[in-house]
């Protein structure tokens, strides 16, 4: 496979402003996510001006920005004015608060006022049909399913994320999303459970270069950047 196979949307996930640029430019590219915890790790002090910044640069793609608040209320507010700050932003909304109460009443009134949504933190088939439910037709969502979470207890996440993606796929504007992307891999695995987007991290967008490299020279090439790594740590045994 090569980057050519990929149909695919794939969305780079990451809130460092150079990363995001770069990312742009590849043609694979089809939009951009964000969260508060990308956020930390790129050390952003100020959200809105970090959005802003973005959002001037990035205008043609759709990008995601997340409301911070825990109550419904405050969310509302937030919702609001992350809506306001341009024309290609998703609004992400949790599917839960902290205290595991729902969010389906709010999506439901945002999205029926036209604000359009990614709805993030889904595990549950329940939750997807909740959230599909709420969503006005053609207004426009992102239903986030964690696949890789999934995974990581247990799961496997295929069966969950295919019939994900036949739910949504029933809603016009409605598309479900692979979040919480572990390897290249994954991209082809959401594709062929028929997924409308992939979110993808930047170190793991940067493999798709390799993509269709043959296999029998993975044994050489692993082993050369071995021995390059150990030359320039100067590890001995013998000494």
């Amino acid at each position: 496979m090569t980057s050519n196979d990929i149909k695919i949307k794939v969305f780079a996930d990451g809130a460092d402003l150079g990363g995001m640029l770069e990312m742009s430019r590849e043609k694979y590219i089809s939009g951009f996510t964000t969260n508060p915890s990308l956020m930390k790790k790129a050390g952003v002090a100020d959200y809105k001006t970090f959005a802003k910044e973005v959002l001037a640069k990035i205008t043609e793609l759709p990008v995601s920005f997340e409301v911070f608040s825990d109550d419904f209320a405050t969310m509302e507010k937030e919702a609001r004015e992350i809506g306001t700050w341009a024309d290609n932003v998703y609004i992400k909304i949790p599917v839960v608060n902290s205290k595991g109460e729902s969010s389906v009443p709010l999506i439901k009134k945002l999205s029926g006022e036209g604000y359009r949504l990614n709805v993030t933190a889904v595990f549950t088939l329940d939750q997807v049909r909740e959230i599909v439910a709420a969503i006005k037709p053609g207004v426009g969502a992102y239903v986030s399913v964690f696949a890789g979470r999934i995974a990581d207890i247990g799961i496997d996440p295929l069966p969950i994320v295919t019939e994900s993606a036949r739910i949504c796929s029933a809603v016009d504007g409605v598309e479900c999303l692979w979040a919480s992307t572990r390897e290249v891999f994954n991209i082809f695995e959401a594709q062929n459970a028929g997924c409308h987007i992939i979110t993808v991290p930047n170190d793991i967008l940067k493999k798709i270069p390799g993509l269709g490299k043959d296999i029998n020279g993975m044994s050489l090439d692993t082993v050369q950047t071995f021995c390059k790594d150990i030359a320039a740590l100067g590890y001995s045994v013998l000494s």
